[in-house]
């Protein structure tokens, strides 16, 4: 990591009781030529990984539906949001990251995904960067009920959801979530489910 426009990067930790959040310090060299201090909050969670599931058959997709504290503080009046499965990657690739979660979350084991994006989720205060997988799945993987990892306090709602549904969904504001937003806007646009 280095840039000819940035000098002098100090790191303060502010916290890490479940992520990283750090205060960094720094010089920017503007485009006048003048270099100017600047400070940002730089929170730190790692990279994550999520999944479309679709079926060609059915033409459904599957989604799942969680609470999501952050959106309950900011407008989001029952604080759950319909959204892909996804994770967090720990220590794995990820590939292998999307097919764990996709198990834990939502029963079905994959053996194929096909990777179509990577992203930074938002860039101006995390690091994280986000991959983006689609998947097709059929009923004969369904492994188990999902809902997530009783030792991760998940308690997620596993949703098959006629393809036509979802796009419905997306378009009268019914799902919010972008990671969730950007697989669908795939699918329609690559026509996986035409």
């Amino acid at each position: 990591m280095s840039s000819d426009k940035i000098k002098n990067i100090e790191h303060t930790l502010l916290s890490d009781n479940y992520y990283i959040l750090n205060k960094v310090n720094f010089d920017y060299l503007m485009k006048s030529g003048i270099w100017v201090n600047q400070m940002r909050e730089v929170y730190d969670r790692g990279d994550g990984a999520g999944i479309l599931l679709y079926n060609k058959e059915k033409k459904t997709v599957i989604l799942t539906k969680q609470f999501r504290m952050p959106t309950f503080l900011n407008d989001n009046e029952n604080g759950f949001l319909v959204e892909i499965a996804a994770g967090m990657l720990d220590k794995d690739n990820p590939e292998a990251c999307v097919i764990r979660e996709t198990e834990e979350e939502t029963g079905y084991r994959l053996k194929e995904v096909k990777k179509v994006y990577e992203a930074y989720s938002s860039p101006g205060v995390m690091t994280e960067k986000m991959h983006f997988f689609v998947g097709e799945y059929t009923d004969d993987m369904k492994v188990n009920e999902g809902g997530g990892l009783d030792s991760e306090h998940e308690d997620i709602e596993v949703l098959e959801i006629p393809f036509k549904e979802a796009v419905s969904m997306l378009n009268n504001g019914e799902i919010v979530d972008t990671r969730t937003i950007v697989l669908l806007q795939y699918t329609i646009i690559h026509k996986l489910l035409d």
